[in-house]
């Protein structure tokens, strides 16, 4: 990965079903981009995409820089608000529209 580069991830946790084993989450790259907005975009399309799906998986999305271990941007299936890192706190706060 290059300096100043952001990835974009999808989690998903199939939905159980009775007698169905827990396997964890299945991570899928959504991408990796030069620029933190187009990274948010690509994950926001896709978060968006399933939750209109109606699909009963669990799944998130996040956004991470280079190098870091704390999303800049994250947003979940059960949820229609996005979080962003505030910097100054290293905490997700609701994204502000």
């Amino acid at each position: 990965m290059q300096e100043g580069s952001f990835t974009a991830t999808e989690y998903r946790e199939p939905a159980l079903e009775p007698g169905m084993a827990y396997q964890g989450p299945v991570e899928t790259s959504i991408g990796t981009f030069s620029d933190e907005r187009d990274a948010i975009e690509a994950a926001r399309v896709r978060w968006k995409a399933f939750r209109a799906s109606g699909s009963r998986d669990v799944a998130w999305w996040i956004v991470r820089a280079q190098g870091e271990g704390l999303a800049r941007w994250i947003a979940e299936s059960r949820s229609s608000v996005e979080r962003v890192l505030d910097l100054r706190t290293n905490e997700l706060v609701e994204l502000e529209a």
